[in-house]
């Protein structure tokens, strides 16, 4: 049973804050946490999402994959902030077609029934999104290293001077 308070961070999460290796609750090298093995590229989306979903998937599969935040065992959380990003768009696309206020059967104005499916669906989408560290807060002490680019084997031979006793250009 988890102890009331802060939330502890995993391990990847604490190595992107950088600093001290240890924290007080649950150091970053705390053996104990499982390390799920990375996929050995972007996971595709599951079949069961929508299309506005998997639009959603791939967008944010290509930020958190390329820097160690998305691995196996993440994909059904990834896919449950997928859902409730689609339902949110549709709940949002209802509001504009209709307005925050419909008319109720006795006539009297009403708050519309998206607009209670948004905001649930907005809360959800905000839990997914500190877990992935997708929210300027949850990401704010993550120092994320620049991905080195690919060594250009032809580039580096000729800036060495290339080969001896042949024309330069």
């Amino acid at each position: 049973m988890s102890k009331p308070g802060v939330k502890p961070l995993p391990s990847k999460v604490k190595e992107l804050k950088g600093g001290k290796k240890t924290y007080r609750r649950g150091g970053a090298g705390k053996k104990t946490e499982p390390q799920p093995a990375k996929s050995s590229g972007p996971p595709s989306a599951p079949r069961y999402l929508d299309k506005v979903a998997k639009k959603e998937w791939r967008r944010i599969v290509k930020e958190l994959y390329p820097i160690g935040l998305l691995t196996k065992v993440d994909i059904v959380a990834l896919a449950g902030y997928c859902v409730c990003y689609s339902t949110w768009i549709e709940a949002q696309g209802q509001i504009e077609k209709h307005g925050v206020l419909i008319k109720a059967p006795n006539g009297f104005p009403m708050q519309s029934p998206y607009l209670s499916i948004a905001n649930k669906a907005m809360q959800e989408m905000r839990k997914w999104l500190v877990e992935f560290g997708m929210t300027p807060s949850s990401r704010s002490g993550l120092d994320v290293k620049p991905k080195e680019k690919e060594k250009d084997p032809l580039a580096e031979f000729m800036a060495k001077g290339g080969i001896k006793g042949v024309n330069k250009r």
